[in-house]
């Protein structure tokens, strides 16, 4: 088995299937196996595949994407891992050449493409840089959208990086990400204290930590119908927020000074409110 592709289910059986489906159809060279972890809290759907490649596995406790992910991981066969979202549809070939480029050199630890929105604008959260505090600044002044070329100011989104590139980023984003099983072993898989969001950066972080390429495969691309997969709600506001101090704390609180720490997390913690108060004037919907 080559590959096995991974997608949680959490009480989105429609677009889950819709995923599944685009799979079937457009891969064409890579022998796969499709693996749902369905930690749905309510019956939503029943999944009807005939294709013996998809195996549901459910009646799990949801201890979030994550978790969910790595039970996934654990019950694969292939050589090599998928994680997927279940609110993306897949172009033609973009496994197959996405599978065949991560073969090619050893020294890739992960590897995602370019994602495009439903209005076919590209998903900036496909190629980042790491969230430090200088990056996340710059990012927050929207000092990457005036000088979106510069490598300073543009470090956040690596917005100097053309889309439809290939090139070396520091993560990826957890719509796609394809790995070799033993890199992902290696590194204990996804860090649990993630409920949901930021998994995905720590994951490329701990990659880019032991040495690992992280690449960005522009060469191919999937719709990224972004947030279909999670509810808006502000328990999702709530975790996206908290997923920004985890990674903090885990990776730069000794790295910078007692002052930088103070920083940040006001700093998060007035985005927080301010995102909170603007989900909450938009009658509970994301704008």
């Amino acid at each position: 088995m080559d590959l096995s592709i991974i997608i949680v289910n959490h009480n989105t059986s429609s677009i889950t299937k819709n995923a599944i489906r685009s799979i079937i159809e457009t891969v064409k060279e890579v022998k796969y196996e499709i693996i749902v972890v369905d930690n749905s809290t309510y019956s939503d759907g029943v999944f009807c595949f005939s294709d013996p490649r998809v195996r549901i596995f459910s009646g799990f406790v949801n201890k979030g994407f994550g978790n969910a992910c790595n039970i996934g991981a654990k019950k694969a066969l292939g050589k090599c891992l998928l994680f997927l979202n279940s609110d993306t549809i897949l172009n033609e070939h973009t496994i197959d050449k996405a599978y065949n480029k991560l073969i090619s050199d050893d020294d890739i630890g992960a590897l995602g493409v370019r994602q495009l929105l439903k209005n076919g604008e590209l998903d900036a959260g496909c190629k980042r840089g790491f969230p430090t505090p200088l990056n996340s600044l710059y990012y927050f002044l929207g000092l990457d959208k005036r000088w979106p070329e510069s490598k300073k100011y543009g470090a956040y989104h690596q917005t100097f990086i053309d889309q439809r590139s290939v090139a070396e980023v520091d993560c990826l984003s957890g719509a796609f990400i394809m790995m070799r099983r033993d890199s992902f072993e290696f590194i204990s898989g996804f860090d649990e204290d993630y409920f949901m969001y930021g998994e995905d950066i720590d994951l490329c972080y701990r990659l880019r930590q032991k040495g690992f390429m992280v690449l960005y495969y522009g060469e191919v691309f999937l719709t990224h119908l972004k947030g279909e997969s999670s509810s808006s709600s502000l328990v999702c506001l709530k975790h996206f927020y908290q997923s920004m101090q985890i990674f903090y704390d885990k990776h730069y609180r000794f790295k910078y000074n007692f002052l930088v720490g103070v920083l940040v997390k006001i700093g998060i913690k007035l985005k927080y409110l301010l995102a909170r108060g603007k989900f909450l004037r938009n009658g509970g919907k994301k704008r």
